[in-house]
């Protein structure tokens, strides 16, 4: 195994020294606090990974799910978030026991050439996210405020800046920051539920795995792709980095549980979130006369005179909440990429203005932002393998992990969701070029 002391996330500055002080008390054995406040110092990194699962990408392969087939596809939602809080606690654990980040494992075992070839397809994936975040937060300005689009692009730019400046302080600010986004975004769906009024025995059909044409196969796909993101399978290795280190393979092992914990807390919101969504949709546009919303505007259009004009301000609050934070953790995300591939590190706000670029352009060519969205989905789905299947063979690898190493049925499990994941990206994306 190999330890690195680089990072390109932000590493502990002064006012996180009593986090890392009492996390390191506890994993040594020395500390009496009990129940949550045992807890606390450990959660934060899957909190920030778990941004990417409610992004406006999957508003809209959500809301359409919802809209065309009612309560069917739910069990798809509880699927997707189950295998990446799988993927999300081996990326953490790949970053517990080695000490690097996903994409320097890449770079420390495979050839150069397709480091390289790696790199690039990854910062393409980076941008292509991106782009979907940043268009969402524009969107949420501009559906809140009724701004022109291209003056919720500039807002949106200035206020990711801002979420991201707060890394120089260290990582409990920015946690705390992209904790109270996710809380306004899981808030505002619990209002949208309520005001919906679902009737929950047929919810709980929903729940019953079935696809009962290719449409429904295709929209399934769309609602994992969205869900299972490879930039931050990257990220959360790298977030495991110089927070908290374990000096022996005991402690590694405490440090990982609590990992867990923090992966299951935060992925269990957004996978609430997400079913919340599609819940809403449903009871909301499943019907002849509404199932054809297709855009996030549309969705929005439509919810005051259904449910009220207090369910598009909030529909509105919750996408502008998901495109901030999301947008800042993509911009982290491609750092932790160019940094373990290439060991080049550019300020963030030299990136923020190059990934920034191709959503300005989108907003002032007057191209559909829902449009451009789901496209962008589709370009992740061709780097979603090359971020699963490596997760999982180093993971599997004694020489890598350690102690940490899968156990058997773990690294099966964790196959056949790659296979599983890989098998549907290649099918949608399929589809989509032959126009299905």
């Amino acid at each position: 195994m190999t330890r690195s002391s680089e990072s390109a996330v932000s590493e502990p500055r002064q006012g996180d020294a009593a986090t890392v002080a009492a996390a390191g008390e506890i994993l040594a054995g020395q500390s009496q606090r009990r129940g949550l406040a045992r807890l606390l110092p450990f959660l934060g990194p899957a909190v920030i990974a778990s941004v990417a699962y409610m992004d406006p990408g999957n508003f809209a392969t959500n809301i359409q799910g919802g809209a065309k087939f009612g309560y069917l596809l739910l069990w798809v939602v509880i699927a997707s978030n189950l295998m990446a809080m799988l993927l999300q606690s081996l990326s953490a654990k790949l970053g517990i026991a080695t000490g690097l980040n996903l994409a320097e494992q890449c770079r420390e075992h495979l050839p150069a050439w397709s480091v390289w070839g790696l790199w690039g397809l990854m910062e393409i994936v980076a941008m292509a996210t991106d782009l979907a975040e940043f268009l969402g937060a524009a969107l949420g300005f501009n559906l809140l405020f009724g701004i022109p689009l291209w003056i919720a692009g500039v807002l949106t730019a200035v206020v990711t800046f801002l979420i991201l400046g707060l890394e120089r302080y260290g990582f409990r600010p920015l946690e705390a920051v992209i904790t109270a986004l996710v809380g306004v975004i899981a808030f505002c769906y619990l209002i949208e539920t309520v005001l919906a009024r679902p009737v929950w025995g047929a919810v709980a059909v929903g729940l019953v795995p079935r696809l009962p044409n290719a449409e429904a196969v295709i929209l399934a796909s769309g609602i994992l792709g969205a869900t299972v993101m490879p930039h931050v399978i990257f990220l959360h290795s790298a977030l495991m980095q110089g927070r908290v280190v374990a000096k022996d393979p005991g402690q590694m092992r405490r440090l990982f549980r609590f990992e867990v914990l923090d992966v299951t807390l935060a992925m269990g919101v957004a996978g609430l979130i997400n079913a919340a969504m599609l819940i809403m949709a449903a009871v909301t546009f499943h019907n002849p006369q509404y199932n054809n919303v297709g855009t996030i505007q549309e969705a929005h259009a439509t919810l005051a005179p259904l449910l009220g004009p207090a369910a598009s301000w909030v529909f509105a609050i919750s996408l502008l909440a998901a495109g901030l934070s999301s947008s800042s953790v993509g911009t982290m995300s491609g750092q932790v990429i160019m940094q373990g591939f290439l060991r080049r590190h550019i300020p963030v706000w030299v990136r923020r203005l190059a990934t920034i670029a191709p959503s300005l352009v989108v907003i002032i060519l007057g191209l559909d932002p829902t449009r451009t969205l789901v496209l962008s989905q589709v370009l992740l789905s061709f780097g979603l393998p090359f971020a699963v299947i490596p997760l999982v063979v180093f993971t599997s690898r004694r020489d890598v992990m350690g102690s940490l190493v899968n156990r058997l049925g773990t690294t099966v499990i964790a196959s056949l969701v790659a296979l599983l994941i890989v098998s549907l990206n290649v099918f949608i994306v399929y589809q989509t070029l032959r126009g299905g």
